[in-house]
């Protein structure tokens, strides 16, 4: 029993190992061919290691807008972020009591989920093109990404708060606390880490978000659109340069945003061991 359990154990092991490989190793792959030396090209073998491409992509371009797509993007990404994270919130709030409609609402949100990206892209531009106004990365782009961000941060905020402790909010309310001070006050700052959560999910979605901006950014490109149309015109690496920046700068966002999420729960535990040795 103990051999066969083994067994099963390296099996497993052996196929998860291999689900990791198929997951980050075409990642992996092209941060390696990114160091390729001056005269390298876009397969192996390398020629040479440098770092020749990543000072490329700071020097004058004669094809593609690195930079521009970038702060579009990264502006996108900020705005979504906020904008998801504020109406998740109310919305986790309002849904904790029925009120009519609220299998609709709930169930047109998620639709957004099932229905394929680039029909809800395609519809937005149709919409923005019949109403007459123009389609741009900030209006019609804004709009498609939020039909991806915002039934995340709904089914989040839904898990948080079928979870939450309601005596929480019953003794500020015995200590006269209002509404406004008892979300402000007790219910926010407990949910604090799951909000963290919430905006990171709305960041990432939106900043790597290819389909349901194809037809809605207008004449201005995103990093994802600008990386996409590169694929046709450019034959050295500082396309792999690029994209090793930007999953760098996708991993350094995460990794801020687990410690932020690290920091609230040891701040919240050290808090409530202090409250314990008060009371006792």
């Amino acid at each position: 029993m103990g051999d066969r359990r083994g067994r099963s154990f390296y099996v497993l092991a052996g196929f998860f190992a291999l689900f990791v490989l198929f997951l980050y190793g075409p990642v992996i792959t092209i941060g390696i061919l990114s160091f390729q030396g001056p005269k390298g090209g876009l397969t192996f073998p390398m020629n040479g290691m440098s770092v020749h491409w990543f000072w490329n992509l700071f020097e004058q371009q004669a094809v593609g807008d690195f930079w521009g797509a970038f702060s579009r993007s990264l502006v996108l990404g900020l705005i979504v972020m906020v904008l998801t994270l504020i109406i998740s919130v109310m919305a986790g709030l309002a849904f904790r009591k029925n009120f009519r409609g609220s299998a609709v609402v709930f169930y047109l949100t998620i639709a957004s989920l099932i229905i394929p990206s680039i029909l809800i892209s395609l519809g937005i531009g149709l919409i923005f093109n019949i109403i007459d106004f123009d389609v741009h990365w900030s209006t019609s782009g804004l709009g498609a990404h939020l039909t991806w961000t915002l039934p995340f941060g709904l089914l989040i905020m839904f898990a948080v708060f079928n979870r939450f402790d309601k005596s929480y909010e019953e003794a500020a309310r015995d200590l006269g606390a209002s509404p406004w001070q008892t979300i402000r006050h007790v219910v926010l700052p407990i949910i604090a880490p799951s909000l963290i959560g919430v905006a990171l999910f709305g960041f990432t979605l939106s900043y790597d978000e290819f389909a349901r901006t194809l037809l809605t950014a207008g004449s201005d490109n995103t990093l994802p659109l600008e990386i996409f149309g590169m694929t046709t015109n450019v034959t050295t690496p500082v396309l792999y340069a690029l994209g090793t920046l930007t999953t760098t700068f996708s991993f350094v966002i995460i990794a801020l945003c687990l410690c932020g999420v690290a920091l609230m729960r040891r701040r919240q535990a050290k808090f409530g061991s202090d409250a314990g040795d008060g009371m006792a």
